[in-house]
């Protein structure tokens, strides 16, 4: 597991700081975008109150007169035709008959008026307005663009400052709080620490913090105490278990079956040992620095063997081994014999008869057994098979094991075998 003092640390002021800027930077684009819409739009309200006021001046001096007179501003004028419209606008207000304003060649502007007759008899004329030495917008259009472009830079520029002043007071407390928890491990937790901070939400969660931390101080305590006690109270009558059956053997006059079941027992007291360096291993955080020495892999595989064949007892089983001499692993041996323990009583209990193969298949140990009918919920704790005399829990082992050392490991049904694949790291 990768520690967390490796872990990038997202830094939650920047965010804010990005977060103030952003939302500044969419308010100014907003802001400018609205101040050219004003502009533009009083401009142009400007140009229509204008025609309006004409339009009304022509149709007042029309009915009193037939006729249209000459506009009061010089830079309107009368066009009795569409045809006669300048700079194209006949062609452009022939496809929108509802437009009023039109852009010219050579930078003209123009807006345009229907000048509609009472007597509808009489044929309509045009008021056009050749506005662009009017127009006040649009030369300063790149001046206003430049202002609120410098106006924008200087207003995200405010933000970033009062964005990082904020972020810092915000984020103070939390920072403290993540230096705290940093560097803490089930060996060095920091309790305590709470006190420092404000009754606020950082408070609660330091001081949730801080009684999680008391108590997983008190639970690791207990699980150190129990392990070494553990391996006191286990080792010791297993030793005396195992050395009076080796003393009991060498006694004459022992029937047969009395030396099988003592060979029973014998065995069952070295599998505990095993076990019991097993969980101990398992309830460590670091795994053995006796990974890196190389050891050969057949002569623990033989002992295994020899300490798993009373499972075979009275059954037309064969066992074929077909490991070299000079296969070797970087594995403890402890590691390697609970594994192998584990696979190969598997294999034995679980067949009735047929041969049971132990060979090599590149870099991995496999372990052939005929029936069975393994799957994915086989590896459970608890979960036995039929032919199974333990607990359910030899799998389980070994996959918790084998997760610990960096091991794969896979169990297959192929051909009516369960096959069992043990990827050695090489030494």
């Amino acid at each position: 597991m990768t520690p967390l003092s490796t872990l990038p640390r997202r830094r939650l002021r920047n965010r804010l700081m990005l977060a103030f800027a952003g939302f500044t930077g969419l308010v100014t684009v907003l802001f400018a975008l609205y101040v050219l819409l004003f502009v533009y739009t009083v401009e142009d309200q400007l140009f229509e109150t204008m025609l309006d006021r004409e339009v009304a001046a022509q149709q007042a001096y029309h009915d009193e007169h037939q006729r249209w007179t000459t506009p009061r501003d010089g830079f309107m004028s009368i066009v009795p035709t569409a045809s006669d419209l300048p700079d194209g606008i006949a062609g452009v207000l022939h496809e929108e008959p509802r437009r009023r304003e039109f852009a010219g060649s050579e930078g003209r502007h123009y807006h345009l008026r229907l000048l509609q007759p009472r007597n509808a008899d009489e044929a309509p004329a045009w008021l056009v307005a050749e506005v662009s030495a009017l127009l006040v917008v649009r030369p300063m259009r790149g001046q206003i663009l430049q202002l609120l472009m410098w106006s924008g830079v200087a207003m995200v520029a405010l933000a970033l400052l009062l964005g990082g002043w904020l972020a810092r007071r915000t984020t103070a407390p939390l920072s403290r709080l993540a230096d705290a928890v940093a560097d803490a491990t089930p060996e060095r937790l920091p309790p305590g620490f709470a006190a420092g901070f404000a009754d606020d939400e950082v408070g609660v969660v330091a001081r949730r913090l801080d009684d999680l931390i008391a108590r997983v101080g008190e639970f690791v305590e207990r699980e150190r105490e129990f392990t070494r006690d553990a391996s006191h109270e286990l080792r010791t009558p297993l030793t005396v278990i195992r050395t009076a059956t080796e003393r009991l053997g060498t006694e004459p006059g022992l029937s047969d079956g009395a030396r099988r079941h003592l060979d029973h027992i014998a065995q069952s007291a070295r599998q505990l040992e095993q076990t019991v360096v097993l969980l101990l291993s398992l309830a460590r955080e670091q795994t053995s620095t006796e990974a890196a020495l190389a050891i050969p892999v057949l002569p623990v595989l033989e002992r295994v063997i020899v300490e798993q064949s009373p499972l075979l007892e009275h059954k037309p089983v064969e066992v074929q081994v077909d490991v070299g001499s000079g296969v070797f692993t970087a594995l403890p041996v402890a590691v390697l014999n609970i594994l192998l323990s584990n696979l190969v009583g598997n294999a034995f209990a679980h067949t009735r008869e047929g041969r049971i193969v132990v060979d090599m298949d590149g870099g991995a140990l496999r372990v052939s057994n005929p029936g069975g009918d393994v799957q994915e919920r086989d590896f459970a704790p608890f979960v036995k098979g039929g032919d199974s005399g333990g607990s359910g829990l030899g799998l389980a082992i070994v996959r918790r094991l084998c997760e610990r050392h960096g091991i794969a490991v896979r169990i297959d049904t192929l051909s009516g075998r369960t096959v069992a694949r043990l990827t050695l790291p090489a030494s």
